[in-house]
């Protein structure tokens, strides 16, 4: 049986391909690096009117009513032009709200509503960090949060369970990648009646968005390599017919690949709720991880010196995917999880 994508689904990767390539060019997301306000607001704007937040809404919310394979191939087009778009984001808030009857759901498809996460502390937390709430109060503060900016609503992890509310107090966080912002967050309330107990499925959907995000990005840093190669001369030569550099090239190729035949299996399980969707989703974030690892390595010694350069701006991709590889869990505590989840420790 070949397993594959449908031609709605090609159709519609390059439908986001085609718009990142022409309306998200590596200049935008210098500026919007830079903390250029009218860039970011002009790349919002645009998002908005493709209409993909909506993506995992059912249609019975105003949605598209698609599946978490659909998304992963949209925010592998973002991953690809280091886009910082909300839609990971909204996505994971639409599937983990999509049982509740919210209002919300539908806010999240026309717009109206838009959502920023923070469930990095399902895996790991520093001491006297995490949000708890007693009673209809909320204490504590929660690491890495996303999209905290222009957000109505952030979905937020507390006493084991996710819940909505309004963000409070947030402060910064700074890392390496500047094409997203990252934040500590306190939340101002919590929204009464709406608490998702699914904590682990929503946390696997997180993840291979995740994983999606660093195999665009990966496969961008591999396609600039075989680009590069093919331009570069050195001794009279493109370095692209040197045996070396065809070998780290077709490496990039040889790790990439299986690990999209993962993501897409990981994705599908979720879709049909196979009994190895979540352990399939923390393999497949933790595996890509390294493979984009790797990649991000790999691609900037075959653009050897220049790789380095801000003029190329590999570093951009490098560092994205060096923090997605952190966030929503280390290869390390994901492997964990999914052992634990196929059995194999106490």
């Amino acid at each position: 049986m070949e397993f594959g994508l449908s031609e709605d689904q090609i159709m519609l990767q390059e439908t986001v391909r085609r718009f990142v390539a022409e309306e998200v060019p590596l200049d935008l997301i210098r500026k919007v690096a830079d903390g250029d306000e009218a860039a970011t607001v002009k790349l919002e704007t645009d998002l908005g009117v493709l209409g993909l937040d909506g993506l995992l809404v059912t249609e019975a919310d105003g949605g598209s009513g698609l599946g978490v394979l659909d998304a992963i191939l949209v925010q592998e087009c973002f991953g690809y032009g280091i886009v910082p778009a909300r839609f990971l984001s909204n996505s994971v808030a639409a599937y983990a709200l999509r049982d509740t009857g919210s209002a919300l759901v539908n806010g999240i498809a026309t717009g109206e509503t838009r959502f920023g996460i923070a469930l990095n502390d399902f895996t790991s937390r520093r001491d006297g960090s995490g949000l708890l709430i007693h009673d209809d109060t909320v204490a504590g503060s929660t690491l890495m949060a996303m999209d905290v900016r222009g957000a109505t609503h952030m979905l937020c992890l507390a006493n084991d369970a996710i819940h909505t509310g309004e963000s409070g107090a947030a402060e910064p966080v700074k890392t390496i990648d500047r094409t997203r912002a990252f934040s500590k967050l306190g939340l101002a309330s919590i929204d009464k009646g709406i608490q998702v107990r699914d904590v682990d499925r929503v946390f696997a959907v997180a993840c291979v968005l995740m994983a999606a995000d660093t195999l665009g990005a990966a496969q961008c840093m591999l396609d600039k390599a075989v680009a590069y190669a093919a331009e570069r001369q050195q001794f009279g030569r493109v370095i692209g017919s040197f045996q070396a550099v065809k070998h780290l090239c077709a490496e990039m190729a040889a790790k990439l690949e299986p690990a999209r035949a993962l993501l897409w299996h990981a994705a599908h399980a979720i879709d049909v709720e196979d009994e190895e969707a979540l352990a399939m989703a923390f393999l497949a974030k933790a595996h890509i991880s390294e493979v984009g690892t790797f990649i991000a390595r790999t691609s900037t010694e075959v653009h050897g010196g220049m790789g380095f350069t801000d003029l190329v701006g590999l570093h951009y991709w490098y560092k994205r995917i060096g923090v997605n590889r952190q966030v929503m869990g280390s290869p390390m505590a994901l492997r964990e999880l999914a052992a634990r989840q196929q059995g194999l420790v106490a």
